[in-house]
């Protein structure tokens, strides 16, 4: 087994999705990787397409895009090697429900632990539904409309 630097294409997307019958979105940006170009192209189409039809999905075109880039991977001679290795016989992952990542736990704690911000009249942090209200700092707020 080797070790090699190979090239993949990460596909952005920004995004800012609000809960049902709400106006205000949470900023999000997710990434996924493709080990071709044309591959990651059409899912970047698809996923825009897809999401703008929804009523409460915001896409920033802009900031959505396929980049080169590239990660550090195992190399193995062949599929007997891989097998070896792993002490197993290896097989593609299969498609079902996945354990919820540390920045989803951390999040769920953390609106558990606010108050509304009816509760709160409108004194940050609080929360409305499932997105978090924080306070202003000063800082730019960029504002999400639908074209």
């Amino acid at each position: 087994m080797d070790i090699a630097w190979i090239q993949v294409f990460v596909l952005t997307v920004a995004e800012c999705v609000a809960p049902a019958g709400k106006s205000i979105c949470q900023e999000q940006e997710f990434q996924l990787q493709f080990l071709t170009k044309a591959d990651c192209e059409i899912a970047l189409d698809q996923l825009v397409s897809l999401k703008e039809e929804s009523e409460n999905v915001i896409v920033n075109s802009n900031r959505s895009n396929c980049a080169p880039a590239a990660r550090q991977s195992d190399v193995f001679e062949s599929l007997e090697a891989i097998n070896k290795a792993f002490d197993a016989n290896w097989e593609a992952p299969q498609a079902g429900e996945t354990e919820p990542s540390a920045r989803q736990l951390s999040h769920k704690g953390r609106l558990e632990a606010l108050k509304t911000c009816e509760e709160t009249e409108g004194i940050a942090p609080c929360k409305v539904g499932d997105i978090i209200m924080e306070g202003a700092d000063g800082d730019s707020v960029e504002v999400w409309r639908r074209d």
